[in-house]
């Protein structure tokens, strides 16, 4: 019976010492970061040329494209920046006084060594995805309306575009 008591007795010493715990709730700040202040001196007066190329050495689309993107992103006088994972292709809007297409290479390879720029080209518009599906067979014949409409949008061959209106 003795022990019984001990054994309660620090238990509820126990509990008391554990529970009365000073809980402080953290300060929440917000703070500008380098991407908002950049975003913020892009001149409007600046010759803007849009760069696509292929990244060769992306093992995945969160880790490496998302990493990627928003290295090229943080540069100075980039605007906009975007790595596709599935097609291994980034397409990239810049000031051309502020960056080159070697800076733009520099960066995607100082992310990590394993990643490669090939066929950098400078364009007048961002290429679309291309349909996956034969024309030949009516690939949006048996489609829903939603996938039609997503067909539609990405796709530039007609047989898409016609099927996903009608």
């Amino acid at each position: 019976m003795n022990t019984i008591k001990n054994i309660l007795a620090i238990a509820i010493i126990a509990v008391t010492a554990f529970s009365c715990k000073n809980e402080v709730q953290p300060e929440v700040k917000t703070v500008e970061t380098a991407v908002e202040a950049a975003k913020t001196t892009l001149d409007p007066n600046a010759t803007y040329a849009k760069a696509e190329f292929k990244i060769e050495g992306m093992t995945c689309a969160m880790g490496c494209a998302k990493t990627i993107e928003k290295k090229m992103a943080k540069m100075e006088g980039v605007k906009s920046a975007t790595v596709d994972f599935d097609r291994q292709l980034a397409m990239v809007e810049y000031d051309e006084a502020k960056v080159t297409p070697a800076n733009l290479e520099g960066t995607v390879t100082s992310v990590a060594d394993i990643y490669k720029v090939k066929d950098m080209k400078t364009v007048e518009a961002f290429s679309k995805k291309e349909c996956k599906a034969d024309c030949k067979k009516d690939c949006c014949k048996n489609k829903t309306e939603a996938e039609k409409k997503a067909c539609a949008k990405d796709c530039k061959k007609a047989c898409c575009t016609k099927e996903a209106k009608a």
